[in-house]
């Protein structure tokens, strides 16, 4: 496949087992590795885009509350309730959805690490 050319996918290609193991990898990012590992897993698009995206959202918010709570000598440790919001984006992935996450989603896509079909924008009311 050439670089630049964006993958045929059908709604249909999503199979409930991809959405089980997409909602796996938002719960624990070591069932995000093994998906990656996996090679009948990684070939999915659905799958290995939430693999992906689930690591890095993980990495983040775990830097981002380590930081948090060295600074305020362990009193920001309240903010470990960030870690709801990566079970909300499993919820949504086992859905079916293809979860964006601000920020995050462009940078995995602009490294090549996975695609994902251009979800359309909600129209205003």
């Amino acid at each position: 496949m050439e670089e630049n050319q964006v993958p045929a996918f059908d709604a249909t290609d999503i199979t409930d087992d991809d959405k089980l193991w997409s909602l796996l990898s938002w719960i624990t990012g070591i069932v995000a590795v093994i998906v990656l590992f996996m090679e009948d897993k990684k070939s999915r698009p659905f799958l290995k885009y939430n693999a992906v995206m689930a690591l890095v959202v993980v990495v983040v918010l775990s830097v981002l509350v380590s930081i948090i709570s060295a600074i305020t000598c362990g009193i920001g440790a309240v903010t470990a309730v960030a870690f709801v919001y990566p079970i909300y984006l499993g919820i949504k992935a086992y859905q079916g959805e293809w979860v964006t996450v601000p920020y995050v989603t462009d940078f995995v896509k602009n490294q090549g690490w996975a695609w994902a079909p251009e979800v359309p924008a909600e129209p205003e009311a």
